[in-house]
């Protein structure tokens, strides 16, 4: 029987209610009402106060969007884009927007630390006399060719400043490398672009103007490259400004977001998009009724249909909608890049481009800008054959002090690369990790940094951009905790040394670095207009960095980029399990940084809707064949490793492929990220893609059955589209 409550009742109780609440919010735990900081830097929520707002640079991803931070009473309260930065107008991420909870994680490092013995976890603090102290010692102990830097997604100053140290010291320059790198394949596009256009660049794709793109594994919308900027480029296409809507094409075996945008999804095979390009170049070049040049005669129709699942009919008519269009465009992304033809894929792909002549005209390709401070450092990350060279170096030995800061080995490198065992004979380790990773939790010394939103730098828009940029950062709020910049304690420790190194780098601090690394632009046409430094500086700050008033774009020069025969080898495999491995760096987390923020961990994946968790993508077909329903898990075994992830069906997928995400599993890295999910570095073999870095997509792979579920948590109803999954 149902009782109706009247409005009366219904306040009556409501009000009773609320009161019990007010009475037993004091016997709640203390340390839930306790604040940390006395209340002379107030909360915004007790009184109203003025919004004040900072221009930075967010350091999520290495794209180096502007941002605007809104702070009140010292607290940074929200971050949106600058709309005045060429990269982003205004725009973010998500991973952007969460940045804030870098600045406020709860398992932030406090204060210098010294760790007892090596991976036991006990630490005691030290002072920063103390840190520096260490480090100029150990610069002045070591042999240069003992000194070891390895660095990640660091700010580019830093990276310039390290470059200058390891120089004066006489000691390798340092290392960058990080999963961004591995997943990008930019260094592997930037070879591919040298060989073929006889330049040492990396190119621009003028996204916005073109009217039919071809993407060949070019995840354009999540992760690649400059995700903001591509975005908008996108949606510029889409527009139509060339007169009509724009066209995209995506060539990937899994149906990603941008495949998920696109207005065809070709489900390829893994590893054949290059020959799938040189098939499309070939018929290019016969429907606009010329020779066919040499780069694309090698290519046999039959052999690409069988090779990649595409149809003969399919691909001449991908060949005459390319033909056909004003401005045309081809894009090669790291899906593609990623296996062991890599560096053969990317240049067929590119050839497209200098086919329908469209270097350097509206809609093309172009020659990235040039940095407008030390061009000569400008970012290129190492290969992954470099970074084996340092491994070998540590395994024998040879490398007596570490420095790392800006990735985290332990869990961004593929664990066959064997760092962990390396580590252990580098008699001194130095991090400067602001947050307990896996690294940093092996490390003899952490000297945490900042976080981004408390820190001064620049850094180097090198894709993204029309026009030369450099993005500034400042603090937007006064450092937490007893922090320091690692610049700052380079500087100190090279002053405590003093003599010739003092004088190679002779700068009092960070911002004294940086102010002097400006110096060049003040003479330049730009977005500052300043007399000298020091007006130009707090320009720089207020409106988030300098970007040239012209474009910065330059055409390739295509004359011989045709004329050499480029290979159409199938791709090669470690493994002879039954499924290809298709990996991919997760939007939301990214390299795996993003991990920590709660924030992220809530986002919906944009495909499948998973959060908090890693899972397998598998086509329904394949799943029914191995007797598998969603929730299942399995354990997906490599021939270097295995891990054990939560199967999710998905009918985007070829059915001779699965695909993991890249970005959870961490073993430390604090409370949101711990104990999450599996780390799909334990499956990368190592092989080469022909420009000397990781082939990731190169590994063929089993699974097994455990017997045992756990149910994923996703956004989307368990009820699919035809009623199944009602009744379980």
């Amino acid at each position: 029987m149902t009782r109706t409550i009247s409005r009366r009742e219904f306040i009556r109780t409501a009000s009773i209610a609320a009161a019990a609440t007010a009475v037993l919010t004091g016997c709640g735990p203390a340390s839930r009402y306790v604040t940390r900081e006395p209340y002379t830097r107030m909360p915004e929520y007790t009184y109203n106060g003025q919004s004040t707002y900072y221009a930075s640079t967010c350091r999520e991803c290495p794209a180096g969007c502007g941002i605007v931070v809104r702070t009140e009473q010292g607290r940074a309260l929200k971050v949106e884009g600058n709309p005045y930065h060429p990269v982003n107008l205004g725009k973010t991420c998500a991973r952007g927007q969460a940045s804030l909870q870098g600045l406020y994680n709860p398992d932030r490092l406090h204060n210098p630390l010294r760790q007892e013995e090596r991976g036991n976890q006990k630490f005691t603090d030290v002072s920063w006399d103390e840190a520096v102290g260490v480090v100029k010692d150990a610069l002045v102990t070591t042999k240069p060719e003992e000194l070891a830097f390895l660095l990640g997604m660091v700010p580019d100053h830093l990276s310039d400043l390290v470059n200058e140290l390891s120089s004066a010291l006489g000691a390798p320059p340092p290392i960058r490398y990080g999963a961004h790198e591995i997943f990008d394949a930019r260094l592997t596009l930037k070879k591919a672009f040298q060989q073929l256009f006889s330049t040492d660049s990396l190119p621009f794709f003028d996204l916005a103007n073109a009217d039919v793109t071809f993407s060949f594994g070019a995840n354009f919308l999540e992760t690649y490259l400059s995700p903001v900027a591509y975005s908008r480029g996108f949606a510029q296409m889409r527009r139509g400004q060339t007169g009509k809507r724009g066209y995209l094409v995506q060539f990937e075996p899994r149906l990603s977001q941008t495949a998920a945008t696109a207005d065809e999804w070709v489900s390829i095979a893994s590893g054949t998009e290059g020959l799938v390009a040189l098939a499309i170049g070939q018929l290019v070049a016969v429907e606009r009724g010329g020779a066919i040049p040499n780069a694309f005669l090698e290519v046999d129709l039959a052999s690409v249909v069988s090779a990649s699942g595409v149809s003969e009919a399919d691909l001449k008519r991908l060949a005459s909608i390319f033909a056909q269009a004003a401005h045309p465009l081809a894009i090669p992304g790291g899906g593609a890049l990623g296996q062991s033809n890599g560096l053969e894929s990317a240049q067929a792909i590119l050839s497209l481009n200098a086919l329908v002549e469209n270097l350097g005209n509206p809609g093309g390709i172009f020659l990235g800008p040039t940095s407008p401070v030390h061009p000569e450092l400008s970012f290129m990350p190492n290969s992954l054959l470099e970074v084996n060279e340092l491994m070998s170096r540590m395994r024998e030995g040879r490398v007596k002090v570490l420095f790392v800061h800006g990735i985290n080995p332990l869990f961004e490198l593929p664990t066959a690369l064997g760092f962990a065992s390396a580590l252990v004979n580098v008699p001194l380790v130095i991090s400067f990790a602001p947050f307990p990773d896996e690294t940093s939790l092996q490390a003899d010394y952490i000297f945490p940094d900042h976080t981004a939103l408390e820190s001064w730098g620049y850094q180097k828009v090198i894709t993204g951009s029309d026009r030369p940029a450099l993005s500034g950062s400042q603090p937007v709020v006064a450092p937490f905790y007893n922090t320091r910049s690692t610049a700052d304690v380079l500087i100190a420790a090279v002053q405590g040394i003093g003599g010739s190194l003092a004088v190679a780098l002779p700068y009092t601090d960070e911002v004294d670095y940086i102010q002097r690394s400006l110096i060049p632009l003040v003479t330049l046409q730009g977005s500052l207009n300043a007399p000298e430094i020091k007006t130009f500086m707090a320009q720089f700050q207020q409106f988030g960095g300098w970007w040239s008033a012209q474009s910065g774009l330059l055409i390739p020069d295509g004359h011989t980029a045709l004329q050499q025969p480029i290979s159409a080898a199938l791709p090669e495999y470690n493994g002879a399990g039954e499924f290809f491995l298709f990996l991919y760096m997760s939007p939301i987390m990214g390299d795996g940084g993003g991990a920590n923020k709660p924030w992220l961990q809530e986002t919906p994946d944009p495909t499948t809707t998973v959060m908090w968790n890693t899972w397998v993508d598998i086509n329904p077909k394949s799943a029914d064949e191995l007797g598998l329903v969603d929730d299942d898990v399995v354990r997906i075994i490599s021939p270097v490793g295995d891990i054990e992830v939560v199967v999710y069906r998905y009918p985007a997928i070829r059915p001779d492929t699965i695909a993991i995400s890249f970005g959870q599993g961490h073993t430390a890295y604090g409370r949101y990220a711990q104990g999450r999910g599996a780390n799909p570095a334990e499956l990368m073999s190592l092989r080469l893609n022909g420009a000397d870095d990781l082939a990731f997509g190169a590994t063929k792979v089993h699974i097994e059955k455990t017997g045992r579920k756990q149910s994923l948590t996703r956004l989307e109803s368990r009820i699919g589209v035809y009623g199944e999954g009602m009744h379980e």
